[in-house]
């Protein structure tokens, strides 16, 4: 997951878009940067870390211009330790071409082949990203052949790159000398929206959210397969640019991935996991009496309204007995399971007199690897619980994601090939409640029924782009960012800062 801003304004945008990716930093710590454009030159700062870190002042005094894009990256795919990897990528042909992509191309490696035996485009990186970027350059470069670039050639480019790739992406990319363009892909799986200040600003952008906080109303949601192109003036275009689209948005941004006060392809974040709290009250009722519930403990932090909300329908005390340490920062993966416990527990701490003596029901947002609900759960007991239930606002995560979040491969997730009740043994806790695949898809659709469907891959395993099999999810894990002992804790409790406060 990434998230991926752009604005073409009056005033210098430098500050602008670094509040706005500070305002999308849930959904990427990996790497940030940011390009703008004056006259007809690019400016370009990025790097590994937070963007707190990685813009200083005197970055930000280098990023001229009033038009420009940024990026907040989560390693799925490629090197994730490569600087070269961070967003935006660049080609200098044709006219010279910034882009960022939250997303993943579940065809890159095929088309990484294509450029460069027929399109004769060299790629530099692992990143799909770049592919893509070479793809649309290409696409570009045959629209306007022997003509002047018009909007309608930037339109059939789109077209054309619809028709060439698959997977999920929501694109923002810069034309030097001539405007910012957005695209979704045919699905709609990740978000863009678009929004406008009082003084004109337009910014396009993954989440509401950013758009709010930055003084822009939001105006719509990009339709998925439509593109928008917005002039150096200001002024919009816009065209439906595949030949069939529908509306399939990720469930897990719902679930977990995008901040509660977003609204999403008409659905309110927050609105959603609440109504998941009442769907997983249900399911509590008819696996656990509850009345051999003492008190529900949400775990921070995306759980909360899920667990407010199924505490309220069970008539059944809520507690925040779970404190999570917002300054602890990352911390290195050492070798050895005790050392990550300890980083858990760095992070998190409880209030024991929460839990002394009680029947607990933890609820988490959803279960993916099992290793950190195991230790939560294990946290409870040691604080003196005297039975550790634990339920989880979405189903089990049985499947790959291959659009674009880092769900692991089949054999790292606790859920595929077990059942609840093996699950549940691994966990560790006296019993486990998952929210049902068609339960979720209901609470959340009742919000929007204009909605398609959703791609909800990794619960049920059926792939919206229809092109995935075992072997294409084979040969998408070879090229996942894989997660070394070197390597940093991009977990939920490694991050300092919270989607939600």
């Amino acid at each position: 997951m990434c998230g991926i801003v752009g604005v073409v304004s009056n005033a210098p945008v430098n500050q602008l878009i670094y509040d706005a990716l500070l305002l999308l930093q849930h959904r990427g710590q990996d790497a940030a940067g940011i390009v703008t454009q004056q006259e007809r030159k690019f400016f370009m700062h990025k790097a590994k870390g937070m963007v707190r870190d990685v813009f200083r002042t005197r970055n930000m005094r280098a990023l001229p211009g009033n038009v420009g894009l940024g990026q907040v990256r989560y390693p799925t795919a490629g090197n994730a330790f490569s600087e070269e990897e961070a967003q935006p990528f660049y080609v200098n042909a044709p006219f010279g071409i910034v882009l960022v992509h939250n997303g993943n191309l579940t065809n890159a490696y095929s088309l990484r082949s294509e450029l460069f035996l027929t399109d004769h485009r060299h790629t530099n990186t692992e990143s799909d990203s770049e592919v893509l970027l070479n793809v649309f350059a290409h696409e570009l470069e045959r629209a306007t052949r022997d003509v002047s670039l018009h909007v309608d050639n930037v339109f059939d480019a789109v077209g054309a790159v619809h028709k060439r790739i698959k997977g999920s992406y929501a694109v923002i990319a810069l034309i030097a000398g001539h405007g910012l363009l957005a695209f979704r892909d045919p699905y709609g799986i990740r978000p863009l929206s678009i929004g406008r200040a009082a003084d004109g600003s337009a910014m396009v952008a993954s989440e509401s959210v950013t758009l709010e906080g930055t003084g822009h109303a939001f105006e719509r949601d990009l339709l998925p397969g439509e593109a928008v192109f917005i002039d150096l003036q200001g002024q919009l275009h816009s065209r439906q640019c595949a030949q069939s689209s529908s509306l399939h948005p990720c469930i897990f941004e719902f679930v977990y991935l995008a901040r509660p006060d977003s609204v999403m392809d008409g659905i309110s974040v927050y609105q959603a996991r609440l109504n998941l709290g009442e769907s997983l009250a249900k399911r509590v009722i008819s696996t656990l009496p509850p009345t051999e519930i003492d008190v529900v403990i949400p775990i921070p932090e995306s759980s909360r309204p899920s667990a407010t909300q199924l505490a309220h329908l069970l008539g059944i005390p809520y507690r925040e007995a779970f404190v999570k340490n917002r300054y602890v920062g990352r911390t290195f993966i050492m070798p050895g399971q005790g050392v990550r416990k300890k980083s858990v527990r760095q992070k998190l701490n409880v209030i024991a007199s929460e839990f002394k003596g009680r029947n607990v029901l933890l609820v988490d947002d959803s279960i993916v690897r099992g290793t950190t609900s195991r230790e939560i759960v294990q946290m409870a007991r040691d604080a003196g619980a005297s039975k550790v239930y634990l339920a989880s606002a979405a189903p089990p995560v049985r499947y790959p994601n291959v659009y674009g979040i880092d769900m692991p491969t089949p054999s790292e997730l606790v859920a595929h090939g077990r059942t609840v009740e093996e699950v549940r043994q691994i966990i560790g806790c006296d019993a486990l409640i998952y929210q049902d695949v068609e339960g979720m898809k209901k609470a959340i659709h009742s919000l929007n029924p204009s909605l398609a469907g959703f791609d909800a891959s990794c619960f049920d395993g059926v792939y919206v782009t229809g092109d995935i099999d075992a072997d294409r999810i084979a040969a998408i894990n070879e090229g996942r960012a894989s997660v070394t002992e070197d390597s940093e804790d991009t977990s939920r409790l490694a991050l300092p800062n919270s989607q939600e406060a």
